[in-house]
């Protein structure tokens, strides 16, 4: 049964289907020539127009019929509230938003320009569509409505609370901070710090088992977090899993930059970071050399140690494991659009003498790459609904930014992401010395996450052209975080394996065996035979060289930004 504007229900006013469609193309396709010059193929215009068309009219005609109420469609998650589908003006919106935001990023998609330029287009689209979202705002959402009716208001009331003290924090809750403290119930592993500078400390963790394997390791994990990661709490962390397997572990803590280390440059992380961590550790265990670890970009300032090193004539290092990390930056995915030349030349005018890139920054900059996972869901939840985001480990450490010195960024930002320097043999000059990864002739265990859209796997498979030893590469199922905290007890995801090790990753995936589980147990598989024999553990950290500073995890991590 057909009905007009005036008579259906709700009021919601008329609208000419195919006008609409004409005016969102052409309109949108003159404001984009007008700011950027660029235009969409003559025949994309007509095929996005009919398209709009039917798709529009057929949500018209069912938001028409009584008996056909209108559903959002696509099962988009953020209308999935029985709310949405119990109101049919709600319920039409939402589908008219999913329409037009389908429409628009297809316009993006369809713009004459080079790939970089149309990806950053795309991205800009995106953004716009998922901010502007009917759920996101409280005037629109029939269930952050039907909330405050039924809490007489005190949703809002919570809500607005919830945004007093996020103003306050400086950042948007994603979990109940409250619940978590570093030390009390994350980052718990016993251990103490054995040795600290002004960039980082180094923890030596107590033994679980009465044995370990004489040669140690040593964890480097990203800057631009805190190590915690690693070892969140008992039942996920790394950290005590290696324990478990008989390793020594050491971990190296980051100091959480202030204004005092504002002029540290890239060489000083290497040197005065990675380089002397490494020689602490030799000296500690005795041994003339340790199996090391990488993280994100803890791998690579590790690589870049190694190589320094290895230009000396030292080879600390009897191993070396990469958990998604670049060493080749020829595509960094969605991080790509970010950088070029102008972006870097304005931080190094900003930064590039001095100062620091706050942590906040960096954090809402990870968040908007999943908008409506990291954002606008919290933005709904806590302001909205007034809602407490549930208690999450890994969110609180998410939460826990650093700030990162100026010099040492900008250099970075320069020889990676732009112009992808490392890989290049005398390219880049690191604690002066010409850089050549080629040098690093040890055997190697790299680990990439097959969703990860920070660290594309496939950028992290590279890393077995670039390095020369004997290499294992594995694959596990998940993103950046989720796929490297992923302990066997838990019997979840998946991981590939391939003994092969061809040019191209398509390839190696190809010829690769999917193992249920988590990949941890290959990693210590790979990693006991670089460990050396199995000696009593020792009774005291620090061996004979260092004493015990303080217990772990040591002042550095809990410091915020």
């Amino acid at each position: 049964m057909n009905k007009d504007a005036a008579g259906w229900p709700g009021g919601l006013p008329g609208m000419n289907v195919a006008q609409s469609a004409q005016q969102l193309a052409e309109g949108w396709s003159q404001a984009l020539k007008g700011m950027t010059g660029l235009s969409l193929p003559a025949q994309a215009l007509p095929e996005l127009q009919a398209s709009y068309l039917r798709d529009a009219a057929a949500l018209w005609n069912a938001a028409a019929d009584s008996q056909d109420p209108p559903k959002p469609g696509l099962g988009d998650r953020r209308f999935a509230a029985p709310d949405w589908l119990a109101n049919s003006s709600a319920a039409y919106m939402a589908g008219m938003y999913l329409l037009n935001a389908r429409t628009l990023l297809k316009m993006a998609d369809e713009v004459q320009a080079d790939e970089k330029t149309r990806q950053r287009l795309r991205f800009a689209v995106q953004q716009w569509v998922d901010a502007a979202a009917p759920s996101n705002y409280l005037a629109l959402n029939p269930e952050a409505q039907r909330k405050a009716l039924e809490s007489k208001g005190e949703s809002i009331a919570q809500g607005l609370q919830h945004l007093w003290h996020d103003i306050r924090q400086g950042h948007l809750s994603q979990t109940d901070e409250s619940v978590f403290e570093v030390g009390r119930n994350v980052a718990t592993t016993a251990g103490s710090v054995v040795f600290e500078n002004e960039l980082f400390q180094l923890i030596e963790y107590a033994p679980i088992t009465a044995k370990v394997h004489e040669r140690p390791l040593l964890i480097v994990p990203p800057c631009i977090n805190k190590f915690y990661i690693l070892d969140l709490q008992p039942e996920n962390s790394l950290v005590r899993y290696a324990l478990g397997q008989g390793q020594r572990v050491f971990m190296l803590s980051w100091v959480n930059a202030g204004e005092n280390i504002g002029d540290k440059t890239w060489d000083d992380y290497i040197e005065d970071g990675v380089m002397r961590a490494i020689a602490e550790v030799q000296a500690i265990s005795r041994q003339e050399q340790i199996n090391t670890l990488g993280f994100c970009i803890g791998g690579t300032l590790l690589a870049c140690a190694l190589a320094v090193q290895a230009s000396r004539g030292e080879e600390p290092a009897a191993s070396l494991t990469l958990l998604t990390a670049f060493l080749d930056f020829s595509d960094t995915g969605i991080l790509d659009l970010f950088v070029d030349e102008n972006m870097v030349q304005m931080r190094e005018r900003a930064l590039a003498q001095g100062g620091l890139l706050k942590g906040r920054e960096l954090a809402a900059t990870f968040s908007f790459l999943r908008p409506n996972d990291l954002v606008w869901n919290y933005v709904v939840g806590n302001y909205l609904k007034g809602e407490t985001p549930p208690p999450f480990d890994l969110l609180y450490w998410n939460s826990d930014s650093t700030n990162l010195p100026g010099p040492m960024y900008c250099w970075y930002l320069r020889h990676t992401y732009l112009e992808n320097n490392l890989v290049e043999p005398g390219k880049a000059t690191v604690c002066g010395e010409p850089l050549d990864l080629r040098l690093i002739d040890v055997p190697a265990f790299i680990y990439a996450s097959r969703e990860d859209h920070i660290v594309p796997w496939q950028s992290a498979y590279t890393s077995t052209q670039v390095l020369p030893g004997k290499k294992q590469f594995v694959l596990g199922a998940s993103g950046h975080i989720a796929g490297v905290i992923n302990p066997p007890e838990k019997k979840k995801r998946s991981h590939w394996i391939n003994g092969k090790l061809p040019k191209t990753a398509d390839a190696w995936f190809e010829g690769a065996t999917e193992h249920a589980g988590s990949w941890w147990p290959a990693w210590t598989a790979w990693l006991t035979p670089q460990s050396g024999k199995l000696v009593a553990a020792p009774k005291a950290a620090g061996g004979r060289t260092r004493k015990a500073i303080e217990p772990a995890p040591g002042r550095y991590v809990k410091a915020r930004a």
